[in-house]
């Protein structure tokens, strides 16, 4: 992260005060406290998700002494410095946290009835069973599914298509195809998906955390068609 925009981010971290500092006849009918107290509570959110913690006596200590223009007990350049550590530190332990926490996830789920582990760390169990043909990994399918993470949370679903959602396998993330792969049409099954299977340490926007555990019932409904021959038809 760069020192400038830490720098932007502690000026703008600045507005966040706790409440014993804060004037106890704060009227939020005035404009400029309401819009004082919503800076609070977003930017007080933001920091609280970053896991930073902070004393908060010396931060308005600091947040005065920069606004007034008073003597600094920091020069501005070891200040940078600390903000940097405190956020990189802040994210690795966080970090270290949710790896911890999937870890424990999927140990515990490996031990529950009926789950299956695979070489690659990919959970699955089979709720419906059948008979019907296995997609490879250039085909198209479809399939009616529900995505949620480990808390229940749903993040996607294709219930809401009567005919369910094509997809290609060589399009998705590698626990989808690995997972849909080891299914026959007309089967359902639930699939766990670890992180380094999706989307990793980074997530996915602000619905998938990062190092999520995804899991996925899903109904193969249909094998559509082969990528590759469809390509080669298409060239006659």
């Amino acid at each position: 992260m760069k020192l400038r925009t830490i720098a932007i981010l502690l000026f703008i971290a600045a507005v966040t005060v706790h409440a014993k500092a804060i004037r106890e006849d704060v009227n939020l009918s005035d404009e400029k406290a309401r819009m004082s107290y919503a800076f609070g509570m977003t930017v007080g959110n933001d920091l609280k998700q970053a896991g930073l913690e902070l004393d908060y006596a010396a931060f308005t200590e600091g947040l005065k002494n920069s606004m007034e223009q008073e003597p600094l007990l920091l020069d501005q350049e070891e200040a940078l410095e600390l903000v940097q550590a405190a956020f990189e530190n802040a994210v690795t332990k966080q970090a270290a946290e949710l790896r911890a926490k999937e870890e424990n996830f999927l140990a515990k789920n490996a031990l529950n009835e009926g789950v299956i582990t695979t070489p690659s760390g990919l959970q699955y169990t089979v709720l419906a069973k059948s008979d019907g043909p296995i997609p490879g990994p250039d085909d198209t399918v479809r399939v009616h599914y529900e995505g949620a993470l480990t808390d229940g949370t749903v993040f996607d679903s294709s219930y809401h298509l009567e005919r369910g959602e094509e997809i290609p396998l060589d399009m998705v993330i590698p626990g989808w195809a690995e997972g849909i792969q080891l299914m026959n049409v007309g089967s359902k099954y639930k699939i766990y998906i670890p992180s380094n299977l999706a989307y990793g340490e980074r997530g996915a926007g602000q619905i998938i955390p990062p190092y999520s555990t995804l899991v996925f019932t899903i109904e193969l409904l249909e094998i559509i068609k082969d990528n590759e021959e469809t390509e080669m038809n298409y060239g006659k």
